[in-house]
């Protein structure tokens, strides 16, 4: 049914009575559907990313963040009124309790943002322990508005703290990014005002990062979230698993890769370096999912163009721009299906932006709090859902008998 077995019905298949029944086994889930998910569709061979049926060009171009995550959380795209309350919501929960402010400032300064991201939203657990009640709907939706809002301002006082500066508290007179980007970057201006262009374009990322279907960490979400643990908690273990350089911490990666290839004229040596497998990685191309163009590569890489005329030319641009040509001219990564997906160029708008490569998953998990959410109010109203629990096939040794400690 729908391209798929139910993985129980393998259980039949015995060889007696007695036995256990057929297992499948696979590593890292690439052949396992866990859920029915209704959020987002990805075709990868087609390059095809879709929220709730809504093509994400679409979205990019015409949406706001808010709306669309209201679109992903809630399934449908709001009303006017809708969309004003929903706003008002999360402009009223992005104030942090001092104890949590408290919490990010006894980081060191050079702590990587990341880890105090994730022990700040796992510490509002502690502040709202009505969260735990996660059969009540209404409870849901107010946890809800507190993980989208709170996520945010958590993120930049975090990049304030590593600054050594003072936490810029949240205006409600600006949209939710250009709230962001005060409580971020504001120093000693009266009036803050955010760049229009930069406004979009983190608009832009935020939108494109919102969610990605089952991955590592929506994935970790839902397998906590399964034992009804109280939404922060499980919050902070999605944040954990996108910390891994292979998940959330790749756009970081492109970075260094590009600063070490320096400029546009290194770029074949390196990539003949890759080709023979002398220690050089291709950061940023090849995905899991897609085998084709990452098409919301397409899209951040228009934006970095419109970033960098405001910001000023970088030099690491026309690097990235000669790896993707070449790479995408040579037979070895293209019959490898190997093609830029959108840490590519993400990291380049966050440095054009005079973020440090360390904040770069942090500005990823903000925006894909949002799809985590989703995912746990899904994964809640699905009857099918249990604790997540999988087998295992042991490879350990048979029964033994205890050797006392003389006889070994």
């Amino acid at each position: 049914m729908d391209g798929a077995i139910r993985a129980m019905d393998l259980r039949r298949i015995k060889v007696n009575q007695e036995d256990f029944g057929l297992m499948s086994y696979d590593p890292g889930f690439t052949n396992t559907a866990s859920t029915r998910s209704a959020i987002t569709y990805i075709d990868g061979d087609a390059g095809i990313l879709r929220y709730r049926g809504y093509p994400i060009e679409q979205l990019a171009a015409q949406s706001s963040y808010l709306e669309t995550a209201y679109l992903v959380i809630f399934g449908e795209l709001p009303s006017v009124g809708q969309l004003t309350k929903w706003e008002d919501d999360i402009s009223r929960h992005t104030l942090l309790h001092t104890n949590i402010q408290n919490l990010i400032q006894t980081f060191r300064y050079n702590a990587h943002p990341m880890s105090v991201f994730i022990s700040a939203v796992a510490s509002l657990s502690t502040l709202y322990p009505d969260a735990r009640r996660v059969t009540d709907p209404a409870n849901r939706r107010l946890q809800v508005e507190r993980m989208v809002a709170k996520a945010a301002t958590i993120a930049a006082f975090t990049y304030r703290h590593n600054h050594g500066w003072p936490f810029n508290l949240p205006d409600d007179g600006l949209s939710f990014i250009g709230n962001f980007l005060k409580m971020m970057f504001r120093m000693t201006e009266v009036k803050y005002e955010p760049d229009p262009v930069l406004e979009r374009a983190l608009n832009v990322l935020f939108i494109l990062h919102a969610d990605h279907e089952q991955n590592c960490g929506t994935n970790a979400m839902r397998v906590i979230g399964s034992s009804q643990a109280d939404p922060y908690s499980a919050l902070a273990g999605a944040a954990a698993a996108l910390y891994g350089p292979l998940h959330g911490a790749a756009n970081e990666a492109v970075l260094r890769m590009l600063e070490e290839i320096g400029s546009p004229e290194n770029v074949p040596a390196f990539i003949e370096r890759v080709k023979k497998g002398e220690g050089e990685r291709l950061m940023g191309f090849g995905h899991r999912v897609y085998k084709n163009y990452d098409p919301r590569c397409r899209i951040i890489k228009a934006t970095a163009e419109e970033v960098f005329k405001v910001t000023g030319h970088n030099r690491l641009l026309d690097v990235a721009l000669e790896l993707e040509r070449i790479a995408l001219q040579d037979d070895y990564f293209v019959s490898r299906k190997l093609y830029p997906n959108v840490d590519f160029y993400s990291g380049l708008i966050y440095r054009a932006m005079k973020l440090p490569a360390s904040m770069f998953t942090v500005m990823f998990a903000v925006p894909r709090t949002c799809g985590w959410v989703a995912h746990w109010l899904e994964l809640l109203t699905d009857a099918e859902q249990k604790i997540s629990r999988p087998r295992q096939i042991h490879t350990g040794p048979d029964v033994r008998d205890y050797v006392p400690m003389d006889l070994r």
